[in-house]
């Protein structure tokens, strides 16, 4: 399959999703979250795709939703809009949550507010050192709204809860240790022995006992998906909109300090 903000790979069962907007930082744009939507679609119920791969084109994996984007949509749409764009964005996380298939998060540079959201919706995670995670949405006058309850599935609660309220920036081994990654490699070559193990081990496993162990994992958690993406979209578009979250976005772009930073 071919898109345009991403690239695909099927190599002997095994599917490659390149999230490719290295010149945005692989921001999740509306765009980008259609494509990658339609590609994991096409292969959900394909039992001879054994594991997806996420990776990112360029410095870093994934920086977070596109803050350009939503700029735009403030100036330009309605609310209505906004909580449209933010629960296509959820759907995709649990969309690949839930994936049957095992997916693996290749994390290198950066994983930040949604693209560390996204990273935790993988099965196994592995990052090189020298990749840096935070959770920036309070520092923006938002929320991390959808990526929440992906976050405390990885971190638990109380760590969730500090990361998300402090906005704190982390390194690759904290990340380990908050159980957020379960690998942490040197460099990309690492990280190709990593993805290599894991596609022999999971080659090892039938992949419809997978699908049903992710599916019976799933249901010990108890989330209500379509109620957990409804609430998210309604306080992320209202946050977004609000005089903090306007706030926050401008001073992004306009590179400089909201005013609530000391």
């Amino acid at each position: 399959m071919s898109a345009e903000t991403i690239l695909t790979t099927l190599d002997r069962g095994w599917l490659t999703i390149t999230l490719n907007q290295p010149a945005n930082r692989n921001a999740l744009s509306d765009a980008m979250v259609a494509d990658v939507s339609s590609v994991l679609t096409a292969v959900a119920d394909d039992r001879d795709v054994r594991g997806i791969t996420f990776r990112g084109a360029g410095k870093v994996f994934c920086a977070g939703g596109d803050l350009k984007g939503f700029q735009r949509e403030l100036n330009e749409a309605s609310l209505a809009t906004i909580n449209a764009v933010s629960r296509r964005a959820g759907g995709l996380f649990h969309q690949i949550n839930e994936m049957p298939q095992v997916v693996v998060m290749l994390v290198h540079g950066a994983a930040i507010a949604g693209g560390l959201g996204m990273m935790c919706a993988g099965d196994i995670v592995a990052v090189t050192a020298d990749t840096r995670f935070a959770l920036t949405e309070t520092q923006l006058g938002i929320v991390p709204a959808q990526i929440a309850p992906l976050v405390i599935q990885r971190a638990g609660q109380a760590t969730a809860r500090r990361l998300m309220l402090t906005g704190a920036r982390f390194d690759a081994q904290q990340a380990q240790t908050f159980g957020l990654a379960d690998f942490v490699v040197d460099d990309g070559d690492a990280l190709n022995a990593i993805e290599s193990q894991m596609q022999t081990d999971v080659r090892r496993c039938a992949p419809g006992a997978v699908a049903a162990t992710k599916s019976l994992l799933r249901s010990l958690t108890g989330l209500q998906r379509t109620t957990l993406i409804d609430n998210a979209a309604e306080v992320f578009a209202e946050r977004l909109a609000s005089d903090e979250g306007r706030e926050g976005i401008g001073a992004f772009i306009e590179k400089r300090a909201p005013r609530w930073h000391e």
